[in-house]
């Protein structure tokens, strides 16, 4: 298994220090700076900076550091996992260039640099991230990794040019499942390690505003319909590992789901300290009624599905 979990991680890193900063900040501090506040950019720059570069640094050491190093090399890891490993990429991209452009924004940078150097973030750091894995003998840069890295940023960076505004947004959601107890060295042993290693209980959605694509109806603005996939039955990334696990017994297959969700950024505040929060739990998909699609168990329904 490829180290994918690293990047929930450092994006769970990333969450928790842009939470902290709101937390700490007056209501008057966050609000956007109507023109460019050079002291306020600085500030996002350096610790963009010192915060990527702390990442890496400490990776490396308490990653890689482990395993041999070899020359610069690529791997072919798009079979394995049902590509969820990918939707991990895709999702955690676009957050970060998310988080990164809304902080140029409070600095009162123009768009052009929003998009530029605040989307780019995610793409910078994860594509850092699978060149430190190209010189691992351990694993090798991903082509897959790298596409979905730049099809998060470009997600993003593609509804700001087309409407100004994010209408579609890439969810996380987890459950737990009994995967984990037959390899917890591999999906996790603890609730904590579990969510960022099993993929069985992760599901990704493309949670899209019904209102902005309808403006003037009498949709609420908060009302959003979310499209989620994921997978279950896995124990190793690839079916021709499986014969190695001698408690695999479930057949591995793909999950789709339809339900309703809330686009939390569309709920009306004058509080930018609650437009902040907002901003940072919008990257999870809220618990609604769900129906599910898969061919191993065909159309059923959930009254409430995580």
């Amino acid at each position: 298994m490829r180290p994918t979990k690293k990047l929930f991680l450092f994006f769970l890193i990333f969450i928790r220090f842009h939470f902290a900063s709101a937390q700490i900040s007056l209501d008057s501090f966050l609000k956007p700076s109507d023109t460019l506040n050079k002291k306020r950019q600085n500030t996002v720059i350096i610790s963009e900076t010192v915060l990527a570069s702390s990442a890496l640094v400490g990776l490396n050491q308490l990653w890689y550091a482990d395993y041999p190093q070899s020359n610069f090399h690529f791997i072919n890891d798009n079979s394995e996992w049902l590509q969820m490993d990918k939707m991990g990429h895709f999702y955690s991209s676009y957050h970060l260039g998310r988080f990164g452009a809304e902080m140029l924004e409070w600095s009162g940078a123009n768009k052009k640099k929003q998009l530029i150097y605040g989307a780019g973030l995610g793409f910078v750091f994860l594509t850092a991230v699978e060149v430190m894995d190209g010189y691992s003998s351990q694993w090798g840069a991903s082509s897959g990794d790298i596409l979905a890295n730049a099809t998060g940023t470009a997600l993003y960076v593609s509804q700001e040019l087309l409407w100004k505004e994010q209408r579609i947004t890439p969810k996380f959601s987890f459950h737990s499942t009994s995967y984990s107890n037959q390899r917890p060295d591999v999906l996790g042993s603890t609730l904590t390690e579990q969510i960022l290693k099993d993929y069985n209980g992760q599901t990704y959605w493309l949670s899209v505003n019904l209102y902005s694509f309808s403006k003037g109806s009498k949709i609420p603005k908060w009302l959003n319909l979310a499209f989620g996939y994921g997978g279950e039955g896995m124990l190793t990334g690839n079916v021709e590992n499986s014969s190695l696990i001698p408690t695999q017994k479930s057949e591995r297959y793909r999950q789709f789901y339809l339900s309703f969700d809330v686009d939390l950024t569309k709920i009306e505040t004058k509080s930018h300290f609650l437009k902040s929060i907002f901003s940072i739990f919008n990257t999870i998909k809220i618990p609604a009624p769900t129906f599910e699609y898969s061919a191993n168990e065909g159309l059923k329904g959930h009254l409430l599905y995580f």
